[in-house]
Order: structure tokens, then sequence, then C-alpha cells
């Protein structure tokens, strides 16, 4: 790992009183590799001095960046700021907080050397309040069931990536929470360690259900943009089978009491909702075949391609004109 240059890249949203140890922390685990590297701190809007620590790091860190955006705009925003200034062939992300711990960056940095393209840290043991614990497994069952991504912790802060994947992928909203999902569907391998967490020491957890719901709003649009791009009607028609089928089941029930009793004995309002639930079932239905016909119109798209060998030109030439 001599050879090898690092950008860490750390989003900062009101973290004044952990970035003077973290930085501390950093300059002694990656010193001690022999590894060149830039620290890049994004300010996400910080309204606590957070912005005043990082100029005062700077002036006595030469290899400290620091972005600065309008407002408190989000992580993903954040980190696609610091993505997009890396400079570095390899980047690695960690939360300015402190539970992650920056000696655990050379387990990453030595997994990815095996050849995969995402390191995620996996904090098998969570150092974390019981409702964040908790939230957190049935938000990584639910993400790693439906996309097909088995990993046990989507969610962690602390990743290593090549460059090519932060920039291939696109992050905003709360998208930042499902990155391995994202660049697995792009082609690039993803993988795992698990790694040592810290308890909360300074400031207070962002963490909350607003951000629950919004994550899993956003699932929704992952899972369109890669396990259902090429297949939309899986997905609304999915849907509109259970729907169209509710709706369905429910007049034929209607239908059997009125041939039974010769009346429906006052069921109008279940009538009204069994006709209504079998015309949105259809029309999702519609919908996902829409999708199809776009999707066929459209050009072939080349997919991502990890490396290209070309044809030995030797083996077309005449066997007179070939080189030994």
């Amino acid at each position: 790992m001599k050879e090898l240059f690092v950008s860490i890249v750390i989003p900062v949203f009101n973290e004044r009183d952990s970035l003077e140890p973290l930085m501390a922390r950093i300059n002694h685990v990656l010193k001690e590799m022999k590894v060149n590297y830039e620290v890049l701190f994004v300010d996400d809007g910080s309204t606590d001095g957070s912005f005043e620590v990082l100029c005062k790091l700077r002036e006595r860190n030469p290899g400290v960046g620091i972005i600065q955006l309008r407002r408190n705009f989000g992580k993903s925003a954040a980190l696609s700021a610091g993505f997009w200034a890396a400079q570095a062939p390899v980047i690695v992300t960690m939360d300015a907080d402190l539970q992650d711990r920056p000696e655990e960056i050379p387990k990453l940095l030595a997994k990815l050397e095996e050849g995969y393209d995402m390191v995620l840290g996996w904090r098998k043991n969570r150092r974390d309040k019981i409702f964040k614990r908790w939230s957190s497994k049935v938000f990584n069952s639910v993400v790693s069931a439906l996309s097909g991504v088995k990993l046990h912790d989507m969610n962690t802060g602390l990743k290593a990536m090549r460059r090519e994947v932060a920039q291939e992928l696109t992050l905003y909203g709360e998208l930042h929470r499902f990155l391995p999902v994202l660049a697995q569907w792009e082609g690039f391998k993803v993988t795992e360690v698990e790694v040592k967490h810290s308890p909360r020491i300074y400031g207070r957890s962002k963490y909350g259900i607003g951000k629950l719901i919004r994550s899993a709003l956003d699932f929704l649009t992952v899972l369109l943009h890669t396990r259902y791009s090429r297949r939309p009607l899986h997905f609304f028609g999915g849907i509109g089978l259970a729907i169209g089928s509710a709706g369905i089941g429910i007049c034929l029930y209607l239908l059997s009491l009125r041939l039974l009793y010769g009346s429906i004995l006052h069921r109008y309002p279940l009538l009204i909702g069994g006709v209504m639930l079998a015309i949105v079932g259809m029309q999702m239905i519609s919908i996902g075949l829409l999708g199809e016909m776009i999707i066929r119109e459209r050009r072939p798209i080349i997919p991502p391609i990890r490396k290209t060998f070309p044809p030995n030109q030797n083996a077309f030439a005449k066997p007179s004109q070939r080189q030994p």
C-alpha cells in the first residue's frame, strides 16, 4: 500500500467537538500506513461553528480540504460534493461523529486490494440506542431481501471504494443509504468486513422517524432504477394483480350473495370499493405495459463494461504474414 493515494470524504453537520480528535486519529492511522492521503470535509450547512474549526484544522494540516455548502442539503448531496472534489483513485467515506473508527480504515483498504470495488464496514456490534439498532436491522433485512444484495449493514458510513464507483453513481435524497445496492447493480464487486463501532460521545444523532420514512420512499426509487428498470411490468403488474384480485374477490363475494339471497344485504359501499380496486388494479397493469412498450422503443443501451480485451490481430493475418 505504499504507493496508494487515498481521499477521505467526511460529511459534517454540527459536529464541532469531534473534529479535532477525529483529524488527529486519521493522521495517526494513515501516517503509520505510509500512504499519501487527503481529507475532504464537506460542511453541510453547520450552525454550531464547525466551519470555523475546520478552517483551523486546514491551517495546521496541508492535506485537509473544505467544501462548504450554502445550506443543509443532506448527506447524499454532501457525499456527491466530496466525490466530485476527490483526487485519489481510492475514496474512503466516514461520519464525523467518531462512531466510525479511523483505526478500521486499513482493514477496508486491505480488502479492497483483493479485487473488490467497494468495501463496507459491517458494524456487527453497534453501540447505538435500541430503537436505532432494531430499526436498522429491519431496514437491512428488507433491503437485502427485495434488492437481492446480501449484506448485513447497508447504511454504514464507513466505506472504501474505487474512484470509478463514486463517479458512476448519482446521489440525491436519501440514496446514500443504498450505495452498495446501486453499485452492485452497476456491476461493481461489493463486499463487507466486520469493524468495531464506538458509542457517540459528542453531539446528538440526526436519525429519526422522518429520515426512516424518506428512506423507505427512496428505496422504491432504487428498486425501479435497478431491479425493475428493464421490466416495469413486474413491478406495476405485481401490485396491480394484488389490488385487482382483491377487488374481483369482493365482487364475486357480493355476486354469490345476490344469487343465493336475491340481495347483497345493504353492502353497496363494499361493492363500490370492490369495483374501485378492480379498476385501480387494471390501471397499474396498464402502466406496467406502457413501460414495457417504452423500453422496447428505446435504443439498445451498452451495459457497463469493466475491461475490454481486443482480439489478437495476428490471428487474422495470413500464415505468411504472422509474426513469431
